[in-house]
């Protein structure tokens, strides 16, 4: 299971990036960048876009042209990766562990509401 969210910087919209975007009238490939967070988030692909993705994340190559130019996307085997993917987002190892914490702690309270149900013991209160 992937990311059920990805980070955005609140400044996001200020981003020169982004306002070189909009400058250039490029506002659709804005909106590509915020899909490849979330395909890749989703994908557990940790920044990494392979080509055949662009029709899944509302873009054309001309958008992953643009996405290049200014910086958010670097050219990669077979695809692209986000610029900064590991510096702002949780990776899918970082992910995983999370989850298997999690996991565990919910079995271990589980397990413990169980033998106070036992005992008749209501953890209620």
């Amino acid at each position: 299971m992937g990311l059920p969210w990805v980070r955005l910087d609140t400044q996001f919209p200020s981003n020169p990036k982004i306002l070189a975007l909009t400058a250039g009238k490029h506002h659709k490939a804005a909106f590509v960048y915020l899909c490849s967070l979330a395909y890749s988030g989703s994908h557990q692909t940790d920044g990494y876009l392979p080509s055949n993705c662009l029709p899944f994340i509302h873009a054309t190559m001309a958008d992953a042209k643009k996405l290049v130019e200014v910086g958010f996307w670097v050219p990669a085997p077979g695809g692209w990766d986000i610029n900064g993917w590991h510096e702002f987002q949780v990776s899918s190892e970082e992910n995983l562990k999370r989850r298997e914490k999690a996991q565990k702690a919910a079995a271990a309270r589980w397990r413990t509401s169980q033998k106070g149900q036992l005992r008749g013991i209501s953890n209620d209160a």
